[in-house]
């Protein structure tokens, strides 16, 4: 899904109130597109997330490769090794024993049916709270499921260092929190920019 026109316009005002380099970027990147979920159920967007907690991209991907080859080999899908007797082989995965701890407490949660369709009507202050319930679930993790699962429009990820480092840097402010408001009620979509630009950098990896 394309971005709406007036949503980029609004945002490129936004940024030309802060600072030159940030409403460059925005002309530079242009209108984005927004994806939708890529997951049916948020509890398997969270096993994603969990994996991808302080880690690159490129080595959470390459972990989470491992854990789909696996479950390929056994005739399963990725939500079938989350279980108390596949600890030995998550972390022969790489998966770390808190982060096995925390795929195990998801499947949990969802069983208790914490992570049912009602987390959807609730805003995401609510949400946050309720999935920072699950043990290995903290804020981070919940704005990357508002942000991504629920595209949830307005979060400004407060936890992210790239995003947050990104926009201190273009916008020439330490202050983020106070920069991205003037970006509401689209700070998630400022996110999403603050993201693209981190991988135009010179020399960058994927945060």
């Amino acid at each position: 899904m394309s971005l709406d026109p007036d949503v980029f316009t609004f945002l490129c005002h936004a940024a030309s109130m802060v600072s030159e380099p940030l409403q460059a970027t925005f002309a530079q990147i242009g209108p984005i597109a927004i994806p939708g979920p890529t997951h049916a159920r948020v509890a398997d967007r969270l096993f994603v997330e969990v994996i991808n907690q302080q880690l690159s991209t490129r080595a959470a991907l390459a972990i989470w490769g491992r854990i789909e080859s696996l479950a390929a080999e056994r005739g399963l899908v990725p939500r079938d090794l989350f279980a108390p007797e596949e600890e030995a082989a998550l972390r022969g995965c790489g998966v770390s024993g808190n982060k096995v701890r925390a795929l195990l407490a998801i499947r949990d949660a969802e069983a208790a049916g914490l992570l049912d369709a009602n987390l959807t009507r609730l805003p995401q202050a609510e949400r946050s709270a309720v999935l920072c319930r699950i043990r290995g679930v903290g804020p981070w993790t919940a704005d990357m499921i508002g942000i991504f699962h629920f595209r949830d429009p307005d979060i400004w990820p407060r936890g992210d260092v790239a995003a947050v480092g990104t926009l201190r840097r273009l916008s020439g402010r330490d202050d983020d929190v106070a920069v991205a408001a003037a970006f509401a009620p689209y700070r998630s979509i400022l996110a999403r920019y603050m993201w693209r630009a981190r991988d135009l950098e010179p020399g960058s990896t994927p945060a």
